[in-house]
């Protein structure tokens, strides 16, 4: 049997949204075996200027993250959508080993295959430090 991640494309503004929302809550539990399982097996990814192919590529990075982006927490927000493909705007927050709190903020491309699994995510973003009083993600 394939696997398949609903909701499936053709997207409609309802679908992407839960799309985003699952995502959302998949990386907030911080559990790269989970997540990397929304990824095609072959998924093509750029994150900042890393490069990265296939699911246990995946894997891998999302161990080395959440290793190094202590107490992370992530909100996603709609863009846009058509039929395979949805745009999210987001931002994070972490602390790194020193105590010292970022926060992200980026734009992510993704396209889905018709199991509604993710082939491709091409992420831009940036990183401000910020002080532990500033936070807005708790």
């Amino acid at each position: 049997m394939k696997e398949q991640k609903p909701p499936f494309p053709p997207f409609t503004e309802e679908t992407a949204k839960q799309k985003i929302q699952a995502a959302e809550n998949a990386w907030n539990a911080k559990d790269p075996d989970k997540v990397c399982m929304a990824y095609t097996i072959d998924t093509e990814w750029r994150n900042r200027a890393e490069f990265i192919k296939g699911r246990e590529e995946v894997r891998a990075f999302l161990q080395r993250k959440w290793a190094k982006e202590i107490d992370y927490k992530l909100k996603k927000s709609y863009w846009v959508h058509s039929d395979n493909r949805i745009a999210v705007r987001f931002e994070y927050e972490w602390r790194d080993d020193s105590g010292q709190w970022y926060r992200a903020y980026g734009n992510e491309n993704w396209e889905f295959d018709e199991n509604g699994l993710m082939q491709k995510r091409f992420a831009s973003i940036n990183d401000l430090p910020i002080k532990a009083d500033e936070r807005r993600l708790v």
